[in-house]
């Protein structure tokens, strides 16, 4: 099929004049990143469920991508819309990618950026900006994981120091962690602390057998007698605004993320449909192909812009937890829809790893639900416009 006159999606509605220069340059720079280091081996890391997270950790923060968007310890101070961008590209490739990312950065980093003291900064940081730290973000428990108020992992004081008992799950990078963010229930209410893995009485394996974010190190941790001193505890966190502030600096990310996998697998379907032969024509040249195509592009375009709108929102201050529920809920929504409809024109080639669509679509599974799922953001978003509490 010729490409003379065809219009890209990024060009459909003219979505590059809403970027400066430089974001361009960043977002061509890890797309290049993205297309020669990690998709010749994406599709392999999927299939085994084996990353060589340690490597990758090292290899993106020498492009200053671990958290970029803080400022001082090594870190870039990047505008929120460049951190969303370079989220957007690497989850073009894979979630699981834009995970790492996200969890080192707006989790564990955040947290320490945010709620730690300038000995904890200045310990931690710089290290897990270069990648050469590994960091994770234990709140989640097997029994608790939209209602973290509930959780059962405790934090007891002997003497000077804390006792830490409980177990966490379903926890990005924990078996390969340096450091571990962990949230737990004291007397006065729910404390964080960063606690080194290499502590006697912490323990993390490594969770196989998922279908979804297979190009991830998902794990779960237990804290038996885990004795840390007072100054692993986070000082300026206490009660569950620490957890949840961090959990919506993840979010925000995951807004322009989710754009990056629909992109993929639109841009996929686009070049399949060009070639594939369908009763002597290509199959772009049916009105059901181009009215599939129409539609998601345009869903895609709308969710590309309110991204940027939250971008710009977040970069001037002005961010508020419902609008982050929005892009989230939305976008989300949106590129699961966008990945199931590109796998029905890639027919049976489509749950294949040839080709990226099925890795999408699975993945987007796990991002529908995790940092909150569909539900609590229609919960979040509903409470904002009502000003009642569906929660409880």
């Amino acid at each position: 099929m010729s490409t003379e006159g065809v219009t890209s999606i990024e060009s459909l509605l003219d979505l590059d004049s809403l970027l400066s220069a430089e974001d361009i340059d960043l977002r061509t720079m890890v797309r290049q990143f993205g297309e020669q280091r990690l998709r010749p081996h994406i599709a392999e890391w999927f299939e085994t469920g084996q990353v060589p997270v340690r490597d990758l950790a090292v290899e993106i923060g020498k492009l200053g991508l671990l958290g970029m968007h803080l400022t001082g310890y090594g870190c870039s101070g990047s505008s929120a819309t460049a951190y969303g961008l370079v989220c957007q590209e690497l989850e073009a490739v894979d979630s699981g990618l834009r995970s790492l990312v996200s969890v080192q950065g707006s989790l564990a980093m955040f947290a320490i950026h945010h709620w730690g003291s300038e000995e904890q900064r200045e310990q931690w940081l710089p290290g897990m900006a270069a990648g050469e730290l590994i960091g994770c973000f234990g709140l989640t428990e097997p029994d608790f994981g939209s209602n973290p108020g509930g959780m059962r992992t405790t934090a007891r004081r002997d003497g000077s120091d804390w006792i830490l008992n409980g177990s966490k799950m379903w926890i990005t990078n924990a078996s390969v962690a340096d450091v571990a963010i962990v949230w737990a229930r004291a007397d006065d209410g729910v404390l964080g602390f960063a606690v080194p893995t290499s502590t006697p009485g912490f323990s993390a394996r490594e969770m196989t057998h998922k279908m979804s974010l297979r190009a991830s190190v998902t794990s779960e941790f237990s804290l038996d007698d885990v004795r840390v001193p007072e100054d692993a505890r986070l000082p300026g966190a206490r009660g569950l605004s620490g957890p949840l502030s961090c959990l919506s600096e993840a979010r925000f990310g995951i807004v322009f993320g989710a754009v990056g996998a629909a992109r993929d697998c639109l841009e996929s379907a686009l070049d399949y449909v060009g070639s594939r032969q369908v009763f002597d024509k290509t199959l772009a040249g049916y009105q059901l192909t181009q009215a599939k195509i129409a539609d998601m592009a345009v869903e895609l375009g709308k969710a590309q812009l309110l991204a940027l709108h939250l971008g710009r929102l977040k970069d001037e201050g002005r961010i508020r937890p419902e609008q982050v529920s929005v892009g989230k809920l939305n976008n989300v929504r949106e590129a699961i829809k966008i990945a199931r409809q590109c796998r029905t024109l890639l027919g049976a080639n489509g749950i294949t790893l040839e080709y990226p669509v099925i890795r999408h679509a699975n993945n987007l599974e796990s991002v529908l639900t995790y940092e909150g799922t569909s539900e609590v953001h229609q919960l979040v978003i509903g409470q904002a416009l009502t000003g009642v509490s569906a929660f409880r």
